[in-house]
């Protein structure tokens, strides 16, 4: 710069047209977001206070945003003929194992589909995930004649099936996504070295697609703990789940608010809280393998 000193520009000079569009941007997806925040949390919190609530606060004509809290509406859930521990446990034992054994096959087959060369290996994963994109309503018929025939109605191995017809296609599809993403160098190594193949997947490409495994239960163990289509049709008085008591609450004399938003909050918060737990490994793999498959 030949010892000339570069004077800084001053304060208050006008920023470019480039500058200015980015600033609006900015402030204009910060608004987006914060509506969108208040979209999501405003009706979450509103429920959760309200299940604190006795019945003349919960139905006032007039939120009341100030109130005695009290815990009447749980106690209610889980005493007399009101008890939510079966429905709690029905609920816990058809999404949990039905997500478990979603992520299990779905890792085999998605592997199997991303290192499979074969002609039409596009058309295919399409058609896997097409099964999912169909309505429940499509399904439910047929699945109810076979698990009549089957014996399979009001029991919890019935639910886990009919979860698994659509939790399943969803995981071989999103994991044959983070598989694909795996070099095969690091698995041939691997075999070179002296593993069987079920070892380097075992040992070296499970390991390397955890965010994958961890995306895929958490949200096939969400779609399974909040249905309702699928076990309004076939649980029964032995297998209703959490969505099925909730229902309950709304008769022909009158809805129990307070209960209403109470089994509501017990829904919601475990999935919540089971996001926050793997939000690290959930944000990864929402962001890497869903946006890249085949």
């Amino acid at each position: 710069m030949n010892g000339r000193a570069v004077a800084a520009a001053p304060r208050g000079t006008p920023q470019s047209p480039l500058e200015e569009s980015s600033r609006r941007t900015r402030w204009l997806v910060a608004l987006l977001l914060a509506v969108a925040m208040l979209w999501t949390l405003v009706p979450l919190v509103w429920m959760v206070l309200s299940s604190f609530k006795n019945r003349t606060d919960v139905t006032a004509a007039t939120p009341r945003l100030v109130f005695s809290p009290t815990v009447e509406n749980y106690v209610g859930l889980f005493t007399g003929s009101n008890n939510l521990t079966p429905y709690i446990w029905h609920s816990v034992l058809a999404a949990g194992i039905s997500a478990v054994l979603a992520v299990g096959l779905g890792a085999l087959a998605g592997y199997g589909l991303a290192r499979t060369a074969m002609r039409g290996k596009r058309h295919l994963a399409f058609w896997i995930i097409s099964t999912r994109m169909a309505p429940i309503a499509a399904v439910v018929v047929p699945l109810f004649i076979i698990f009549r025939g089957l014996g399979l109605i009001d029991s919890i191995p019935g639910l886990v099936l009919a979860y698994l017809t659509f939790n399943l296609p969803f995981a071989i599809w999103l994991m044959s996504a983070f598989f694909a993403e795996v070099p095969p160098s690091l698995e041939e190594s691997a075999l070179v070295a002296g593993c069987t193949r079920w070892q380097a997947f075992y040992l070296v490409i499970l390991p390397l697609t955890k965010s994958g495994l961890v995306t895929t239960f958490v949200l096939c163990l969400v779609f399974a703990w909040n249905d309702y289509a699928f076990a309004v049709v076939f649980s029964g008085p032995n297998s209703q789940t959490l969505p099925i008591a909730a229902s309950q609450l709304v008769t022909q004399t009158g809805v129990d608010w307070g209960q209403l938003t109470a089994i509501g909050t017990i829904v919601v918060v475990p999935m919540m809280l089971a996001g926050l737990a793997v939000r690290r490994w959930l944000v990864t793999g929402l962001t890497l393998g869903a946006v890249t498959g085949e």
